[in-house]
């Protein structure tokens, strides 16, 4: 049968490399694919396949290439899946390959797991809110490959053709909405919403008010494969339709308004006859103690295992999972109460945590886009409620938490591990990381470009076998300028005296994006910065920096003190104790702050401990010093120093730009 000819498009251009024809509304006639010409940069295929299907399928570009950053900010990971089994930079899923996602407690058909009865009440039943009577499949990549005529191999292994396919699948949900194949974008906002196949209405309208967003910002990113991809903004486009829905939240959770919530209690039970109890302790939050941190985790496991596992009282508890595949929320701990979830308590008692599912040596699969952004929702809400800083000395990983005592050091734990995308992740939560100074400055923010800075990582797949090259937000740090000499060697991570590895748990000699540091010296394309009491050595070249200036504060120890000690915890003194109460010895951590050297610090802290040891009705007081502490960057981690053993001294800003690395993501 012969095509028929191609309407025109707003540009005036007529279909010269495909036939562009459009059938039904539930079928596209198929197209070709449309090859590579030789006036095509490499770096620009993907530009260029965005607007090649753009044009073909009639779809707005801007909406195309949108929705595609929504999904997976344009990262192809060619034949590779996410866990929900999306590929491509359409995140087109295979549903003949890959099950459903992780349970959803409360809703019907998540899974067998019984929540447990809590201060919250029962789950939510099925939301009125899930999308009836329509499909809610994901964008499905069989049908696409039909759609487009191409073999679904395809479109899970060319990013061409998955970007054609995502095309095609919009263009046929706006003709099965009888919806015209219009130029506007505006006109798009229903065809966006059903793009993931989310079944609840408000979850919908919140991942299309997303593109939109993309849509009227712009957006400009180098992908992990090289590419080089530009959106321009359109500050002027606002949908025609907008669903004002509210999501279900279940009784009692803490979630923000656009975020459905689920909850799934931790237990608070004793566990024998001898006193034990778990799994995590009550208080009274922020009115006994005030809330400090906001802790990132990933689980390193399934999240069907991991509800097992918070409804066990013998384990762990945190107050929020969320989910990989789709970024569902499940509240598990109240937040004024304190969860177990970072190995010191002293943390603990500040700070709420957050599981996301997930294993740190697989990014792509599990670090997805819908979870960063529910997450960045989260976080920017509980970070408004309780006054959290949004900053990196305040919003941090499980990888960055101090141990409480130095024996503990090689059993703390380093997830979200180097591929998590901490700036990706800040100007999500509105507080991008920048420079704060000029390149001179006597203090830098670590901030490589995540996609085009790929560190050397072992242990991925196998020990001491090469990791799969990624993005990294970690830098590595030496005892010499030179990428041949030895990390610096942790005493505290290895106290036989180990060298620090290449090993992706390894973080005996690494920083990581959004740190500050006191910078020690300079030479030709290294920075020194002091790091665990030394000099440490990373490479920070002026074409692709890896750190930016800044400004702030320092301490450094007293005139007369050769040394100062080191802590994991802010602990009161003695006398502070009640009478009876055995008070918490203190612990200095096996590393040396000597004289002369410097450490960032953001403000002082106060002293506390809360003596929660025993399964109680109310929550026991918190005992409070008069001794102040201040919070350091020390390394990997934050530490503390007494505030009576330092002087603190203001950075010296050099003059210069303040611009982040070049090469970085904008748009959120």
């Amino acid at each position: 049968m012969k095509r028929p000819t191609a309407p025109r498009v707003p540009n005036g251009r007529v279909c010269r490399r495909t036939a562009c024809a459009i059938g039904s509304a539930a079928l596209l006639a198929p197209l070709l694919l449309t090859p590579l010409t030789d006036d095509d940069a490499p770096e620009q295929r993907l530009q260029v396949a965005f607007t090649d299907a753009a044009h073909d399928f009639h779809v707005p570009r801007s909406v195309l290439m949108s929705v595609s950053y929504v999904q997976t900010r344009w990262d192809a990971h060619p034949g590779s899946p996410s866990v929900a089994g999306g590929y491509g930079p359409m995140h087109l899923v295979d549903t003949s390959q890959f099950p459903a996602a992780s349970p959803t407690p409360g809703v019907q058909g998540g899974g067998t797991l019984q929540p447990s009865a809590g201060a919250a009440g029962a789950p939510a039943a099925r939301p009125d809110g899930v999308l009836a009577g329509r499909s809610v499949k994901p964008a499905d990549l069989q049908r696409a490959a039909r759609l487009t005529d191409a073999p679904a191999g395809r479109l899970r292994t060319d990013a061409t053709a998955n970007v054609r396919g995502g095309a095609a699948l919009l263009a046929a949900t706006q003709q099965q909405l009888g919806k015209p194949l219009s130029d506007n974008p505006a006109d798009w906002w229903e065809a966006v919403e059903r793009f993931p196949g989310t079944p609840d209405v408000s979850s919908a309208a919140t991942y299309a008010n997303d593109v939109f967003s993309v849509i009227r910002k712009g957006a400009h990113r180098t992908t992990a494969e090289g590419q080089e991809v530009s959106l321009p903004a359109s500050p002027s486009v606002r949908p025609h339709t907008v669903r004002t829905e509210k999501p279900q939240h279940a009784k009692g959770t803490e979630c923000p308004a656009e975020v459905a919530c689920d909850w799934l209690a931790a237990p608070y039970e004793e566990i024998d006859d001898d006193g034990d109890y778990g799994n995590h302790d009550l208080a009274d939050r922020p009115r006994d103690q005030k809330i400090e941190y906001i802790v990132i985790h990933d689980t390193e496991a399934k999240l069907s295992s991991m509800f097992q596992t918070v409804q066990d009282p013998t384990e762990a508890s945190w107050h929020y999972s969320i989910r990989s595949s789709d970024g569902h929320v499940t509240q598990h701990v109240q937040t004024k109460d304190e969860a177990w979830h970072s190995g010191n308590q002293y943390v603990n008692a500040r700070s709420i945590g957050i599981e996301h599912e997930g294993f740190l040596r697989q990014p792509g699969t599990w670090f997805t886009e819908q979870m960063y952004r529910t997450s960045a929702r989260l976080v920017r809400y509980l970070a408004k409620k309780y006054d959290v800083p949004l900053d990196r000395q305040h919003i941090f990983g499980h990888d960055n938490v101090p141990s409480p005592t130095g024996d503990s050091i090689p059993d703390m734990h380093d997830d979200p591990g180097p591929f998590w995308d901490w700036r990706h992740y800040f100007d999500l939560l509105g507080a991008p990381l920048k420079a704060t100074a000029g390149p001179n400055s006597d203090m830098v923010t670590v901030l490589p470009d995540y996609a085009t800075h790929s560190p050397k990582f072992t242990g991925c797949l196998k020990p001491g076998a090469p990791c799969p090259k990624h993005g990294s937000s970690a830098v590595r740090m030496y005892t010499r300028p030179d990428e041949k000499a030895p990390l610096i060697q942790d005493p505290g991570r290895h106290p036989d005296g180990g060298d620090s590895t290449l090993d992706v748990d390894d973080l005996g000699a690494r920083a990581s994006a959004g740190q500050t540091f006191a910078v020690a010296e300079r030479r030709g394309d290294w920075t020194a910065v002091w790091y665990q009491g030394r000099k440490a050595w990373f490479k920070n070249p002026k074409k692709q920096a890896t750190a930016v200036g800044a400004a702030g504060k320092m301490v450094t120890p007293k005139e007369g003190l050769n040394e100062i000690p080191v802590f994991g915890r802010a602990l009161p003194e003695e006398d502070a104790y009640p009478e009876g109460m055995e008070g918490e010895p203190e612990a200095p951590l096996p590393y040396h702050f000597r004289a002369g050297q410097r450490y960032v610090t953001e403000g002082t802290i106060d002293s506390s401990f809360v003596p929660r040891s025993a399964f109680v009705d109310s929550p026991e007081p918190v005992v409070r010093g008069d001794e102040t502490y201040y919070q350091i960057q020390f390394d990997h981690r934050i530490a503390y120093v007494r505030a009576n053993d330092v002087d603190v001294i203001g950075s010296a800003v050099a003059a210069g730009p303040s611009s982040a690395p070049q090469g970085g993501s904008t748009g959120n």
